[in-house]
């Protein structure tokens, strides 16, 4: 039995779109599941005949949500841990071999370092940050087709790259619209939103990614808030050297959002 001062048993996971490879911290135990539903379901089992409780995971670009929300689902403790806490963990420890089995070992001793958990996603917004990607895919879309516009002479292809935009333009309102909805659902979720549109110059596209992309608003600092953004000027100072101050890291897509606010049709004049 765990006393007040023992970690519990830590398991990482190096994760792929086909499969997942699991390993326990200091043991070396080591298997691996498909990145399935059922591979999730024997992954579950295993860890509780193991007593794990405590799963580390390296974000991977979305192929990590699936076995994320099922083992928190099934009461497991799960951090999802950026790429760069890992790599710089295997620095420090001088680790430079590679490869699936490695990695997750290498994720499960950098998770069982970590003193504190990360504070547990709200699995109502999962589905909402999917929305938004898919907005922001569009959006991305609409600007390719506009420097490619920029270059087309015919006419025709004129029309055709036009109606082009007008079509995604009003898939990404419908989905915009989709998301507020969603949102508004939620008493908390929605009085979080007219706070946020409260701000001048911030219209509804941009606060809809601060409620989706930043949950952590409103319990952490605004230093805090300014770092998981990518926006505080980190210091780079050396003995006699003072260096300039440069933004490193963050959420990228609230970034840009905040770079370009999405303001509504009548705030003209507001900074956009």
């Amino acid at each position: 039995m765990q006393n007040a001062t023992t970690k519990p048993a830590t398991a990482g996971i190096d994760t792929s779109k086909a499969k997942l490879d699991i390993a326990v911290a200091g043991n070396g135990q080591c298997w691996q599941v498909q990145n399935a539903l059922n591979g999730w379901q024997q992954l579950a089992a295993h860890l509780t005949k193991a007593d794990i409780t405590r799963v580390g995971i390296e974000a991977t670009g979305g192929y990590e949500h699936g076995v994320v929300a099922h083992l928190r689902q099934h009461g497991f403790t799960v951090l999802v841990l950026q790429p760069v806490q890992v790599k710089a963990y295997a620095r420090m420890h001088l680790r430079r071999a590679k490869n699936d089995k490695i990695d997750a070992g290498t994720i499960a001793a950098c998770t069982a370092a970590l003193n504190q958990d990360q504070r547990q996603s709200d699995e109502r917004l999962n589905d909402l940050a999917q929305n938004l990607t898919f907005v922001e895919q569009i959006e991305e879309d609409i600007a390719r087709i506009k420097v490619r516009l920029e270059h087309i002479d015919q006419p025709r292809l004129r029309r055709v790259a036009e109606a082009d935009i007008a079509r995604l333009k009003k898939r990404r309102a419908a989905e915009l619209e989709r998301i507020a909805a969603s949102l508004r659902t939620h008493d908390d979720f929605a009085r979080r939103l007219n706070l946020v549109l409260s701000v001048p110059g911030i219209g509804e596209r941009t606060a809809i990614s601060l409620i989706v992309r930043m949950p952590e608003l409103g319990r952490v600092s605004r230093e805090e808030a300014a770092a998981l953004a990518g926006f505080a000027p980190f210091d780079d100072d050396s003995g006699k050297h003072k260096g300039h101050r440069h933004i490193a890291g963050g959420r990228s897509r609230v970034r840009r959002s905040l770079y370009a606010p999405h303001c509504p049709p009548h705030s003209a004049g507001t900074r956009r």
